[in-house]
């Protein structure tokens, strides 16, 4: 049964991504920037991070808003090397990077894991999950690469690339439980747990 009066919801991001994707399944929300440090520990797995920033997020958010529900999100996009060790891509910010990062996921396979919370501080409550999304890339030669970053410059998306855009089209296949998660926010299963504590969603 859902509440007559759902809490105050906030998206503890600035992203525009994840602001767009949950409009499309409730409204009204709040977003707020967690200022939370987002740097890897050292020797830190990728699950690992995502999970803590996630949760991070959320509460510094939650810690301001006690009697509001706070979902904190975050994702790593991961290549792994030869040698089975994990690279995270980052957000490339300039062409040149972006160029590098495309090269190095030419006819591979990059994992992109997202963390999501939920919490209330109220009570202590808290929900967190975990989506894995495997993007499986073409070969990429140089002029595709240079095509693809001067059409779209995805200079603000881990592994330089949109799947929701032309980015698709440097893809063989894509290994996924929820399209959502890959552009910023898994929404099937968030839309779960949003119904689990009240919302009204369909």
């Amino acid at each position: 049964m859902f509440l007559k009066s759902p809490p105050e919801l906030i998206l503890a991001s600035t992203s525009r991504y994840r602001r767009e994707l949950l409009a499309r399944v409730y409204a009204p929300f709040e977003c707020e920037a967690p200022g939370v440090d987002e740097t890897r520990r050292e020797q830190e797995s990728t699950l690992a991070l995502v999970t803590r920033l996630a949760l991070g997020k959320a509460r510094a958010v939650a810690a301001r808003h006690p009697a509001a529900w706070v979902i904190g999100s975050d994702q790593a996009a991961v290549l792994k090397d030869s040698a089975g060790a994990e690279m995270v891509l980052g957000k490339p910010g300039t062409a040149e990077r972006c160029a590098e990062t495309l090269r190095n996921c030419s006819a591979a396979t990059v994992a992109y894991h997202t963390g999501v919370a939920l919490v209330r501080a109220s009570d202590g409550s808290a929900y967190e999950f975990i989506d894995t999304t495997r993007v499986i890339f073409r070969e990429l030669d140089e002029a595709t690469i240079a095509r693809y970053i001067a059409r779209e410059s995805p200079l603000d998306c881990a592994g330089g690339f949109k799947s929701e855009g032309l980015g698709i089209s440097l893809c063989e296949a894509i290994e996924s439980e929820d399209p959502s998660a890959l552009i910023g926010l898994p929404l099937i299963r968030l839309c779960s747990v949003l119904r689990r504590v009240g919302y009204p969603i369909p």
